[in-house]
């Protein structure tokens, strides 16, 4: 499967995974993966998703 990285929301992203997203953001802290604020970029989902795997 093929994901066209774009920038995404926080909520987008949780979405993806099918959890809330202040649970996206437990995640996110636990890895010690820090974000900047507005939209998320292309490098930093690659991030996310290579950690917690890719969404089906």
């Amino acid at each position: 499967m093929s994901f066209i990285l774009k920038p995404k929301t926080r909520q987008e992203i949780a979405e993806e995974y099918g959890i809330s997203r202040k649970t996206l953001l437990r995640w996110l802290k636990k890895e010690d993966i820090s974000l900047e604020k507005g939209l998320v970029k292309r490098a930093d989902l690659e991030l996310i998703y290579n950690t917690f795997g890719w969404p089906s």
